[in-house]
């Protein structure tokens, strides 16, 4: 879609007459766009220098016959704009088969007022989970089991110093000052557990015992972590003071219960819970007690519910509710809806899942959320 101001995005719909989500170009017209299509996913690129970028990529089913066009849209029915588009032209070009591809990782930042969405990096690596720092300036992600640290405002990612812990998987955040970091680490023996170094890097210290336990939630107070472990069998919720110490066991029901998170207030915890056969949000107190279903009973199954810091907003991830656990590479939606209750709305649609956003994502400012989408494309 190109508009009368010369702004250029990649306009779409969930449903016939649903609320248009965008992911908006920083270039402006005139310049150069391809759009691919792989499956559900499209993708726009722009250039202006002979090398295509990509804008951005999100996920549409569209069945049966589909037609491709260019529109140029003025925002004002008063108002008539032209465009004049040249050089179209329309390739097919081979399909490579998925297990032929390799992944292709967007961090990505939405404003969930607007629903406009903006690349910070892409590349043809791996990499999740993206933290924002407390003064909104940097973002944390892990990839191939290193934590890196990435300028808002994009550039080249730099490795932080975590030491020993080179085998860090994507449950990983900051304390509520800012200078801390939890990691979430494989030892020697394959299972994960909790430590904390400086934020700036360091030596990472123990903080769980036991394992496997993944980080999830740092108490506003900065006193208490909140992370899913396995005991026994059994997935649950627990918490533990920063400096280690006695773990106390938050939930008891069968199946998994997982992604603690803490509201801003500390009053309570949202998490994700297959109790009822469906995963769903719940939330509960600090203390584990009353335990309540948050999302409703719909076509989808959610995961990892992260509160804004206003307390005003939760986001999660949804999948289809025929997919089992939270894998990667599939259709999923992010989705919001206001903490004091109400129907969720689809924030954006996205090829992903495991990585997209496990961990707190949210700006300070809690007007935007960061997160990554993939990409299965040619080596």
């Amino acid at each position: 879609m190109s508009h009368g101001d010369s702004l250029i995005s990649l306009q779409y719909r969930k449903t016939k007459g649903g609320t248009t989500l965008q992911v908006q170009s920083p270039v402006k017209a005139p310049a150069t766009m391809l759009l691919e299509r792989h499956g559900n996913q499209f993708t726009l690129s722009l250039t202006k220098d002979g090398k295509f970028y990509p804008v951005g990529t999100i996920s549409v089913e569209l069945k049966g016959e589909v037609y491709a066009g260019l529109v140029v849209c003025s925002h004002d029915s008063t108002d008539s704009q032209t465009a004049i588009f040249s050089n179209v032209s329309f390739n097919e070009t081979d399909n490579i088969p998925y297990d032929k591809r390799i992944v292709e990782s967007t961090l990505e930042i939405i404003d969930i007022d607007s629903g406009v969405r903006s690349i910070v990096r892409r590349a043809k690596e791996h990499f999740e989970a993206p933290n924002w720092s407390r003064d909104g300036k940097t973002f944390l992600y892990n990839s191939n089991g290193k934590i890196y640290t990435l300028s808002v405002s994009g550039g080249n990612p730099e490795l932080l110093n975590t030491d020993f812990a080179l085998r860090c998987n994507n449950d990983h955040g900051l304390s509520p000052d800012g200078k801390q970091l939890v990691i979430s680490h494989h030892p020697e023996d394959g299972k994960s557990r909790i430590y904390i170094l400086p934020a700036e890097g360091g030596e990472p210290k123990l903080v769980t015992e036991f394992g496997p336990s993944y980080w999830h939630g740092w108490s506003p107070d900065g006193k208490t972590l909140a992370y899913c472990a396995e005991r026994n069998g059994e997935y649950d919720v627990y918490s533990i003071p920063v400096e280690g110490g006695e773990e106390t066991r938050l939930t008891t029901a069968t199946g998994l219960d997982d992604g603690p998170d803490y509201s801003s207030d500390g009053k309570y915890i949202y998490f994700n819970s297959v109790r009822t056969g469906q995963m769903k949000i719940w939330r509960m107190k600090t203390d584990g007690s009353e335990q309540i279903q948050i999302t409703p009973d719909d076509e989808y199954g959610d995961w990892f519910a992260h509160p804004s810091p206003d307390g005003k907003w939760i986001v999660f991830l949804s999948f289809d509710k025929s997919v089992e656990g939270h894998p990667p590479n599939k259709d999923v939606v992010l989705r919001i809806m206001p903490a004091s209750g109400g129907e969720p709305k689809i924030l954006a649609t996205l090829f992903g899942g495991q990585g997209t956003i496990n961990v707190p994502s949210w700006s300070p400012d809690s007007k935007k959320v960061a997160f990554v989408s993939y990409r299965l494309v040619a080596p």
